[in-house]
């Protein structure tokens, strides 16, 4: 997926930009600069991994005799004390990569573990746990390509590749009905064939979207597991079903059990924080 990322590069320079400035200074003036070394990048918590391809990235855009050997891959589940890989080279290159290697792998790789959390707590139901848009601003391919190796699948990466009727374009359209026609109009005149989600917020609501048609998935919105469950078997899989709002890890389950076939959770990437990585010298 990293392909997919339209402005790694530039988003690689502005990163080390910020870090490096006109220069590492504290291992430019301590370390010779012909010096080279071995690092080791260790977990220091249980957790899957996630950010090794980036990691070769930077260490490549840093310093291209900078080489690796790797022991783990990305989408690996390791436990506390494993060193997933080793970095050799100039030793001032290697310290002036390591800060944004480790907080980049840090990141995805908490997003990975709890996104693996959530993907095996509802394991033994056919529900797919999806990602949101509420990402970390530049980093948003980052974080969808985490949720992947966690076991989650991706939704709509942006606002330009899927159409979602929320509440406040039904509201700001006229209602239901409207909305989705001209959604129809608008895709028919810009020759797009986008998919169309529509979400509700209750069963009456559930009933016009079906009425009208036309669409791909509807969406179940801070609905309970009970209502949930009917408006499952109202849809009766004429429509892909997905539900959201406020579902934690102690609901998921009984979210999955009602039959639907994706569950979105905001908090596999806004409420992830960070894995304990490090970069040692051997």
């Amino acid at each position: 997926m990293l392909h997919e990322f339209p402005f790694l590069d530039q988003w690689l320079d502005i990163a080390l930009k910020e870090d490096l400035g006109d220069g590492d200074h504290s291992s430019l003036s301590s370390i010779p600069a012909d010096a080279t070394g071995k690092v080791k990048c260790l977990f220091k918590a249980d957790g899957v991994v996630a950010g090794i391809e980036l990691a070769k990235i930077i260490f490549a855009k840093v310093d291209p005799s900078i080489t690796m050997d790797v022991l783990e891959q990305d989408g690996s589940y390791v436990k506390n004390g494993t060193i997933v890989f080793y970095a050799e080279g100039p030793r001032i290159s290697l310290l002036s990569a390591e800060r944004l290697m480790l907080n980049c792998m840090q990141r995805l790789s908490a997003v990975a573990t709890t996104t693996h959390i959530y993907a095996q707590t509802i394991a033994h139901t056919s529900t797919k746990v999806l990602d949101t848009r509420k990402t970390t601003p530049g980093l948003r391919h980052l974080e969808k390509w985490a949720v992947k190796l966690g076991g989650g699948e991706n939704h709509r990466v942006g606002l330009y590749d899927m159409i979602m009727l929320k509440d406040n374009h039904i509201d700001f359209a006229g209602g239901i009905e409207k909305a989705i026609h001209k959604t129809k109009e608008y895709l028919k005149e810009k020759g797009k064939d986008l998919r169309i989600e529509v979400e509700t917020r209750d069963l009456n609501e559930v009933k016009e979207v079906m009425r009208v048609g036309g669409i791909d998935r509807i969406m179940l919105d801070n609905f309970t597991p009970a209502q949930t469950k009917e408006a499952v078997a109202l849809i009766d899989g004429k429509y892909e079903t997905e539900s959201s709002g406020g579902i934690t890890l102690d609901t998921l389950a009984s979210y999955a059990e009602c039959g639907v076939d994706y569950i979105s959770v905001g908090a596999l990437t806004h409420s992830s924080g960070s894995l304990d990585i490090s970069l040692k010298a051997v």
